[in-house]
């Protein structure tokens, strides 16, 4: 399967998953609003969330993946399906003894997460029912993150691409049915949101069962002891555990930024935290269909190609990915940075959701899209150093950002509030990423192939047109009085979208770029 056919899957379903949970929070927002207990929920389900990113599809994925395309290359499918055995045996032991942790510990998370809340007593509480009700979710979550692992690597990208989607479409059947029903019975409907994510965990893993099974590589987990102590002795476990240290650090920073950004959020005014969530949830639509389904699908090439000792082909690996980067996450930042308001007016402007709200989180908005390009380049240049085995490179690079993003906010949160918060870490992706673009070069790992300046050009002179488009159509309209007209507010809303895809497209073939000369490889 080429590498633009391999992305363009994962997009597809991205794209499906990214949809259905617009449609989600869509739903949150109009039910609950930027409340308390919004906020609550939202501070409870970023602690599994965090748990989740550095036990599995941070820290793990970033070894585990490595190894196993290396197992498989040099020693075979019959000894790579017994490493994958004993890594599942050796994680599902680590996870039932984090879960139970985590549920006796709620109280202590949520604190330290977000000790603000407790300027509403009601949504303190909530939060850290909720945490003890949803924490059980990393445990579903990690094993997915190692069969969708298991599945990439044999380029098997539907599967794991599409599980998200159970997720969105469990929290919206919670958020539409079970809390209206939650209400009528006298109990708190913000809990019928854990039971959706807790079903979406569930269903996740579920679906991987047969992938799985059909290629013969269903991890026999090991219940006895002498199991345990067989998979911690592997050799292929041990390589795992040894690039889990440094990687484990490298993802605590990011999740420790995360940390320290909703404790200061707690502290903002009321709804900081869902404002700040909302916007993030439009900010990963571009994000995961660019730059996850890119390192999605690099990730076992590079791997592969370093394995095999393919310099060359590695090289040109990390050439396209930057090149896909550059020609769709620039027109998406500009999409967030001048057409915020439209596009929170009419994905989030409902029911509870004020003016207020659609103020405040394109503000935030806007923060995140001065770091598009950056958050996803990063997921293009990491595993460039993840596919070497190298992560203490970029774990170096994680925490002089994360002091660097800590100083911006002293500057930026007490001009911008919450907005500060996502600037701050839209300025720091893209000192990330520039960091590790220069580091792959110094060591001639990455060697940029002709033609980048003249690109580089391209781009830009059709991203000038496209922004004149999108402050003529985003000042053309009063998106948020419109909202008594919902039908035609969204039909105006993708008859601009549609527009500006023409404008940037159009733009980019008057220039002389044919996409097709760095799409196809």
């Amino acid at each position: 399967m080429s590498l633009i056919k391999s992305a363009s899957t994962v997009s597809l379903w991205t794209l499906v998953s990214r949809i259905t949970g617009l449609v989600r929070e869509l739903l949150v927002a109009s039910t609950f609003g930027a409340s308390a207990m919004t906020d609550a929920f939202n501070v409870a389900f970023r602690i599994p969330n965090l748990f989740r990113r550095l036990f599995a599809e941070g820290a793990f994925s970033q070894a585990f993946v490595p190894v196993l395309a290396a197992s498989k290359a040099q020693h075979g499918d019959d000894a790579t399906k017994l490493l994958i055995d004993r890594v599942a045996t050796l994680l599902a032991w680590a996870l039932v003894f984090t879960c139970v942790i985590g549920v006796v510990m709620a109280p202590l998370l949520v604190y330290a997460m977000a000790s603000g809340l407790q300027k509403n007593p009601q949504g303190y509480h909530a939060a850290v029912q909720l945490t003890r009700y949803m924490f059980p979710y990393i445990g579903f979550m990690s094993m997915v993150a190692l069969a969708s692992g298991v599945l990439n690597t044999w380029k098997r990208f539907a599967v794991p691409a599409a599980t998200p989607v159970l997720l969105n479409v469990s929290m919206i059947g919670a958020a539409w049915l079970l809390a209206p029903w939650f209400r009528t019975h006298g109990i708190e409907p913000i809990f019928a949101m854990g039971v959706g994510v807790m079903a979406g965990g569930v269903l996740q893993l579920a679906v991987q069962i047969p992938a799985l099974r059909s290629l013969g590589l269903l991890p026999r987990l090991g219940f006895h002891w002498r199991d345990l102590k067989a998979a911690w002795a592997d050799p292929g476990s041990q390589r795992i555990l040894k690039l889990m240290a440094p990687a484990l650090l490298g993802v605590s920073v990011a999740q420790i930024s995360l940390l320290i950004n909703t404790q200061i959020a707690s502290h903002l005014p009321t709804g900081s935290v869902s404002w700040l969530t909302f916007a993030d949830r439009l900010m990963e639509f571009p994000t995961a269909m660019l730059g996850v389904a890119l390192g999605v699908v690099l990730m076992p090439q590079l791997a592969g190609a370093k394995a095999a000792g393919d310099a060359q082909t590695y090289s040109a690996l990390l050439d396209w990915g930057l090149r896909i980067v550059v020609f769709l996450a620039v027109p998406c930042a500009l999409g967030l940075l001048i057409f915020a308001k439209p596009l929170v007016a009419v994905l989030y402007h409902y029911g509870a959701f004020s003016a207020v709200d659609v103020q405040q989180t394109s503000l935030a908005l806007m923060g995140w899209g001065v770091g598009l390009i950056g958050i996803v380049a990063i997921k293009v240049l990491a595993p460039g150093y993840y596919a070497s085995q190298d992560i203490r490179t970029p774990v170096r690079i994680a925490i002089v950002v994360l002091a660097i993003t800590q100083l911006l906010n002293l500057l930026f949160v007490p001009w911008f509030q919450h907005a500060g918060l996502s600037l701050s870490i839209g300025v720091g992706a893209m000192i990330n990423a520039l960091w590790l673009l220069i580091g792959l070069v110094r060591r001639k790992s990455y060697q940029p192939q002709p033609g980048w300046f003249i690109f580089v050009l391209q781009v830009l002179a059709a991203s000038a047109l496209l922004a004149f488009y999108l402050m003529w159509v985003g000042n053309s309209f009063d998106w948020v009085a419109m909202r008594s007209e919902s039908l035609k507010r969204v039909g105006l809303l993708v008859l601009c979208v549609l527009g500006a895809a023409g404008v940037y497209f159009g733009a980019i073939w008057a220039t002389g770029l044919n996409p097709r000369q760095f799409l196809r490889r």
